[in-house]
């Protein structure tokens, strides 16, 4: 079965940093180029970042070019998204995907003064 679950999210001052997770199992986590997505409240899917799947290049939505890193461990299955420099802007549920029907359920992520 294949499972993606995510990590890492909570309340956050602006100006803050999380580093969210995605622990990965049930299928060839090292085959896979990943993504995160997320959703805001009222708003739809917006893509956040991507990474191939050897690791080595990576993109990312202007919205948080600079301040957001996506990076992975194939070893352990893993898949991150540091967040730096938090904005009001940045609330929303984080999932974790690979670029076709793999997705996990979501970690929340809340800026708030």
């Amino acid at each position: 079965e294949v499972q993606l679950v995510e990590s890492g999210g909570g309340l956050v001052q602006p100006g803050g940093s999380l580093r969210l997770s995605c622990a990965a199992s049930g299928f060839t986590f090292s085959s896979h180029s990943m993504r995160w997505v997320r959703q805001a409240p009222g708003k739809g899917l917006e893509w956040v970042s991507g990474i191939n799947s050897a690791g080595d290049t990576t993109y990312y939505a202007d919205s948080v070019k600079g301040r957001f890193t996506i990076s992975r461990d194939n070893a352990k299955n893993t898949l991150y998204l540091q967040l730096n420099s938090i904005k009001t802007e940045d609330t929303a549920m984080y999932h974790c995907a690979n670029y076709g029907s793999y997705w996990g359920q979501g970690t929340q992520v809340t800026i708030s003064s």
